[in-house]
């Protein structure tokens, strides 16, 4: 196994966790919080917005199942990266569209993936997501881990969540773990 990391912010943790736990090679989705000031913050002190963090997840993925390249595809289809500090009702520094990179190849991949985007006018709006060297990274607290698989039937997993996955499922089938089809 080639075990690689990915470090993304696209709004709320949960979601993202969700798409990303399904797509084929990777082994581990981590929710937390990088980019910030405060030592171990909580989700109150991130949510409030005043330590500068933002919630991502970290994938830990085989590179020879899956690429980088794949995964950020994955990432700028299925969040809005044209708007600034904000997804869907989630609003604040906090939600912003990042990408944390582990080394300069992936910020190579990064860059050239959101000038080709923007080239191809895939976004109605610029692609404003930030890239930047990883940070330390802070896992969240434990009940937001696997938050859609333990929650599935609360009403923000089935109104935001299960839309975003059915979107997902339907525009990356080749990408879904076969265990999940």
């Amino acid at each position: 196994m080639n075990i690689q990391k990915a470090n993304f912010g696209g709004g709320c943790f949960w979601c993202t966790e969700a798409v990303f736990t399904a797509v084929n090679g990777v082994n581990r989705v981590t929710s937390g919080y990088m980019g910030g000031r405060n030592e171990h913050p909580t989700y109150e002190q991130v949510c409030g917005g005043q330590t500068g963090h933002v919630e991502i997840i970290q994938i830990e993925y085989d590179g020879d199942v899956t690429d980088f390249r794949d995964l950020l595809l994955i990432f700028f289809k299925t969040h809005d990266p044209t708007t600034l500090n904000r997804q869907g009702a989630d609003v604040g520094t906090q939600y912003r569209s990042v990408v944390f990179y582990e080394s300069k190849e992936q910020k190579t991949q990064t860059e050239e993936m959101i000038a080709q985007l923007n080239a191809e006018k895939v976004f109605d709006n610029p692609i404003v997501t930030e890239v930047s060297p990883i940070e330390t990274f802070y896992p969240a607290e434990s009940y937001h881990q696997d938050y859609f698989i333990n929650h599935r039937s609360q009403g923000y997993c089935m109104a935001v969540i299960e839309p975003k996955l059915q979107k997902f499922a339907k525009n990356f089938k080749d990408k879904i773990k076969p265990e999940l089809l």
